[in-house]
Formats: C-alpha cells, sequence, structure tokens
C-alpha cells in the first residue's frame, strides 16, 4: 500500500479513513472502480488509533475489540491482530463490595457469586440469565424488529431489580453506551449484550490501531492519501485543503458527525458522547488478571490493567492502567481519578506515572429510542454519507454503513 495520487480521475472519492471509510473503499476497489481515499490526518483509523508514547501503548481511548461482530468476522483477520482476551464479565464495585458480574449462561459457577449477600436477588439472576439466553441465541432480527424503548425501560421490562440496574447494569453500560442514565436504544442495547455473549473481548497486540491498519494494507496501490483534507464537496468533487480540486461523480464522506455535517450542509447529525480516558503507569499491577473494572458511583467509568492482558503494552516490570470518566479533563480530574483508584485497587496511586490523558470528543453518537439500526447512505445524486453515526456506535456499525455506502454507490452507477 501507498499513498500516491491515482494517475486517473477516480470514480469515486471517499473523505476519511476511519474504519467506514476503510470498508466502503474496499469494496468499491474490489468491485472494479477507480476509487480515492482522502484522510486528513497521518494515518488511518479515525477514533481507532494507537501512539507510542515512551516505551508505552496507548489507544485514544479505552477500547476493546469484540470479535462476535458479523462484519469483523467477514472483514479481518483475527490471528494478524494476536488478540489477548480480557477476562469474561466485569467486577462492579458497589456499597455492598466488589462482585463479578458474568454472564451466567456461560459461567453459572461464577454468576452464583452474585446472589442474595452479593449484588442480586435470586430473582434478579434469573432475569438476567432469561435476558441474555433471548438475546444470544435467537436470531438477530428478533431483535432488530423488536420495538425501541430506553435501555432502562427494557431491563425493567426483563424484570430486573432497581437494585440490580443501578448497581450493576448501569454503571457497566455506561461505560458502553457513555451515557449513565440508560437512555440509549434497547435495541441497540440487546444488539451489544448479544455480540457481547456470543463473543470474546480482547486486545490486540499492538492496539487497537492495528484492526485499520490491517483494513488499509488490503487497499491497492495508490488509492490511499494521507494528510489529505478536504474543505468541501463541490458540485464536480471535493475541493482539498491546499485550494486544489480532485473531480469525481461519486462522493462519499465518512467522516466524523461533525465534520459530515460541515461537508453536506443541511445533514442530520446526532449529539455526541465524549469521554476521557486516563493512562497511569505502575511499577506493580494493582490487580492481577485483565479484567474491567465498574465503579457504581461513577467516578469513573471503568479502569483496566492493560498490561494483565498485553505486557507489551508497556515496558518491561511497568504495569499500563487505563481509566475512562464520562465527559472532558477538568482541572483537578486526574487527582480525583487517582484518588478513586486508590480505593477501588486498594493500593496507593500517589507515585503512578500519568503516561497520557486522552478525551475524545464525538467517542459515540447518542442512541435515542427509537434510533433506526441502519439508514440510507445516500443524501443527494451522487453523494453519500456513512459512518457509525449513520448505524450504530460500534466497529460493527461503523463497517456495516461503510458497506452499505458502496452497495448504494454501485447500485447507482449501474443506472447511469
Amino acid at each position: 500500500m501507498t499513498t500516491a495520487r491515482h494517475p486517473i480521475a477516480p470514480d469515486t472519492v471517499v473523505v476519511g479513513a476511519g474504519l467506514a471509510g476503510l470498508a466502503c473503499a474496499l469494496d468499491l476497489c474490489r468491485a472494479g472502480q477507480r476509487v480515492q481515499l482522502l484522510e486528513a490526518s497521518d494515518a488511518v483509523g479515525g477514533r481507532m488509533r494507537t501512539d507510542r508514547r515512551d516505551g508505552f501503548l496507548v489507544d485514544r481511548g479505552f477500547q476493546v475489540f469484540n470479535t462476535a461482530y458479523p462484519q469483523v468476522k467477514r472483514r479481518v483477520s483475527l490471528p494478524g491482530l494476536r488478540l489477548h482476551p480480557l477476562t469474561p464479565g466485569v467486577v462492579a464495585h458497589t456499597p455492598a463490595g466488589a462482585v463479578r458480574l458474568t454472564d451466567p449462561t456461560r459461567r453459572p459457577r461464577e454468576a452464583a457469586a452474585l446472589l442474595p449477600g452479593r449484588a442480586l436477588s435470586a430473582r434478579d439472576l434469573a432475569a438476567l440469565t432469561a435476558l441474555t439466553a433471548r438475546d444470544t441465541f435467537p436470531p438477530a432480527g428478533l431483535l432488530t424488529r423488536a420495538a425501541d424503548r430506553t435501555t432502562r425501560s427494557a431491563l425493567t421490562r426483563a424484570g430486573l431489580s432497581a437494585q440490580a440496574i443501578e448497581g450493576l447494569m448501569r454503571p457497566f453500560l455506561a461505560g458502553v453506551f457513555l451515557e449513565s442514565e440508560l437512555t440509549t436504544s434497547s435495541r441497540f442495547f440487546h444488539l451489544v449484550w448479544r455480540s457481547m455473549a456470543r463473543g470474546t473481548l480482547c486486545l490486540p497486540a499492538e492496539g487497537i490501531g492495528a484492526v485499520p491498519a490491517q483494513l488499509a494494507a488490503g487497499l491497492p496501490d495508490g488509492v490511499l492519501r494521507l494528510d489529505t483534507p478536504v474543505d468541501a464537496v463541490t458540485d464536480s468533487g471535493v475541493l482539498l485543503a491546499d485550494g486544489r480540486e480532485q473531480p469525481a461523480a461519486t462522493v462519499v464522506v465518512a467522516t466524523d458527525p461533525a465534520t459530515a455535517a460541515r461537508l453536506v450542509p443541511g445533514l442530520d447529525v446526532p449529539a455526541t458522547r465524549t469521554v476521557t480516558t486516563y493512562y497511569h503507569a505502575a511499577e506493580r499491577s494493582p490487580f492481577a488478571e485483565p479484567t474491567l473494572m465498574v465503579d457504581s458511583s461513577l467516578a469513573v467509568l471503568n479502569t483496566c490493567v492493560l498490561t494483565e492482558a498485553v505486557p507489551g503494552y508497556a515496558p518491561p516490570g511497568t504495569a499500563l492502567v487505563s481509566t475512562s470518566v464520562l465527559g472532558g479533563d477538568t482541572p483537578g480530574a486526574e487527582q480525583a481519578v487517582r484518588r478513586r483508584l486508590a480505593e477501588l485497587y486498594a493500593t496507593d496511586t500517589g507515585g503512578w506515572l500519568s503516561v497520557a490523558t486522552c478525551r475524545i470528543d464525538g467517542a459515540l453518537p447518542a442512541m435515542p429510542p427509537p434510533w433506526p439500526l441502519s439508514r440510507t447512505t445516500r443524501v443527494a445524486p451522487g453523494r453519500h454519507v456513512c459512518g457509525d453515526h449513520r448505524a450504530t456506535g460500534s466497529v460493527q456499525g461503523a463497517l456495516a454503513s461503510g458497506t452499505r455506502a458502496a452497495r448504494e454507490v454501485l447500485a447507482a452507477a449501474e443506472t447511469r
């Protein structure tokens, strides 16, 4: 793969080399189209980027890779990512103490730890088991056709008590949806719950950026152009930031929602969620397993000792701890996070080194009900918009939207 300019005017210009743009460009190339994939930054991936800092591998925000997504199975070589699994389930810190939330359909013995005296009543555990089974085993179409409501309403209708929702489900799902009131579409929740039950949450050996990098490696030479920001979509193609024009019959905007709204005036885009991830280095691991911890107080969304899964994320003899909070980084926030981590891990965090602070604006689209799980990418003749904000806020959603964009571009080309 190189990033040289295509010598012939392309059939389609794709703006943005995140997952959606990569999926779209790959499918169009395989169909025989001449494609230019224009990326404003110095690498592919969009929000899925990994930086190297003083011997540490730091993702731009805590991100895990789910092996169960259909688009992942179709497009990604899992062995090539050298995936390291996290422990199934999470450890939730509640007022009653730390409890382990695990899939009761896969690990019934561990799920028993949630019974009375811990976090769940026997009725709650039965309701959670039934919910997981209903989401896991039937065809996914049953979930996508169900009535849409808030996730909180869906959990209540499933029979979970307020204690179970507030103490376990809300803190866990807050880190998934990046909102703490469980107002996200229940249809999306059920699909996420299904994917978690059917798949494995992993960390790639080279960081989450290895996923888009692998996809980009499949592009033909000359398709990808990095460091090429687009200022405007024009009647004849796109106008680059350097003043040059790139003509194309079709333009696909595969950027974040804010950029898409700028390039396509009048485009309806959702609100987005912001998250900040703090990375700390410790001389010793504060928790001897690769397990996600969640905090029922929501002082932090979640925390994980990444090097318990992938030792190579840090220099030898050092532990790398990732901790995420809702919203942006504010004065004093890092110190507050450090104090809460001392309580969660029952250790002194005063000597931990601050490795990086990553604020991710627009980390996920807000997805209130009723939320369309997929929508057309065509916004005008020869103009398309794709991305997770046009589907679901997930790797699956981004790839599926890019796939749909390519399909609709090709269908339109056949009618011209």
